[in-house]
């Protein structure tokens, strides 16, 4: 396999995981390095760079899934907000009339 043109396919294991995953912080995917690889080559180990990008994807995409909660979270608290205060308000104006 050219390690320039396909990414391997994603073992059942990577050098990553641990007993209890903790999400990758912004300071180590900055401070992250790789192995070269033997002599004869030129270039980062495609293997370990590969698995580092796995992990950061899985941990963006989970942060993205968080968001979307997020925000039907808040959407779901506005519109109960809304629902409140206009049950407030036709309240008021019966009161009002009476």
């Amino acid at each position: 396999m050219n390690a320039r043109n396909q990414r391997p396919e994603p073992s059942g294991r990577t050098a990553y995981c641990s007993a209890p995953y903790t999400s990758l912080l912004p300071w180590q995917v900055r401070e992250r390095r790789f192995a070269p690889v033997g002599l004869g080559r030129r270039g980062l180990n495609p293997d370990d760079v590969y698995a580092f990008l796995d992990r950061v994807a899985a941990d963006m995409a989970a942060v993205y899934a968080a968001l979307a909660e997020s925000r039907l979270e808040t959407a779901r608290i506005k519109a109960g907000l809304r629902r409140r205060q206009a049950d407030h308000a036709g309240a008021r104006n019966e009161q009002g009339r009476a």
